[in-house]
């Protein structure tokens, strides 16, 4: 039974009005135990923030890991999509591509930053994103080196195009990733077309460390799902906050 402390978690649900999406977003903003406006916390920003919330339970994993696992403190902000648009805002070859990187590093991080007191270096920013959420947020990393150094990859949808991105650079000697995939995906069906993700995410992470990035990596029994992935969310915290 889950205790009821990490239960007891604080969820404030923000909308911003983005000029450059020409629309309002909504974010999940989890703030830990014993939240102090004064004090500062290193932050995590989750793509498919409903998702992370409602099926990786981050929040109640937070909860546990801040008051039984010795982790300090820490925000997490989760960003949310419309699954129509989702393809379209999260993989480089989307037409919403730009405009949704562009909003998140010029609208939404500074509505953060200017709304909660989150550590503004970046190693103390961790981007979180499962299969094409996992791409989304290597991308903006490899754009914004000066925001980002730490990427969680769930299962990332890392495709011929994201390849061939990671291998035009030279040096990504700045980036730190845990990826994980899980062993029963080799033939998942996306809404563009059927990939081996074991293959993909093995191809990205030799491409990733032949340019310098730091990478743990796993492969695990699981399946594309967040059953899988809901298990795997506290080590991959751990990992970037102890």
């Amino acid at each position: 039974m889950t205790d009821s402390r990490y239960l007891k978690r604080t969820i404030v649900k923000e909308v911003i009005d983005s000029s450059i999406l020409n629309e309002k977003r909504n974010l999940r903003i989890y703030l830990p135990p014993g939240y102090n406006e004064i004090l500062s916390y290193p932050v995590i920003y989750c793509q498919d923030g409903e998702e992370f919330f409602n099926y990786g339970r981050i929040a109640t994993l937070a909860n546990q890991l801040i008051l039984d696992e010795d982790i300090d403190p820490f925000i997490v902000v989760g960003v949310e999509v419309d699954t129509k648009v989702r393809t379209a805002e999260y993989a480089p070859f989307g037409h919403r591509f730009e405009a949704y990187t562009s909003c998140f590093t010029q609208e939404i991080i500074p509505f953060v930053e200017q709304n909660y007191p989150v550590r503004k270096e970046r190693s103390e920013r961790i981007l979180a994103g499962d299969s094409l959420g996992g791409t989304v947020s290597l991308h903006l990393a490899m754009k914004n080196p000066e925001l980002f150094s730490k990427i969680i990859s769930l299962s990332g949808a890392f495709y011929i195009p994201t390849q061939e991105f990671v291998a035009q650079e030279t040096d990504l000697s700045g980036l730190s990733l845990y990826m994980i995939v899980g062993l029963q995906e080799r033939d998942y069906q996306t809404d563009t077309g059927i990939y081996d993700f074991v293959e993909l995410n093995r191809n990205t992470k030799a491409l990733l460390e032949a340019r310098g990035a730091k990478v743990h990596y796993l492969e695990k029994e699981g399946k594309h799902l967040w059953g899988f992935w809901q298990k795997e969310l506290p080590d991959a915290l751990i990992h970037f906050l102890k």
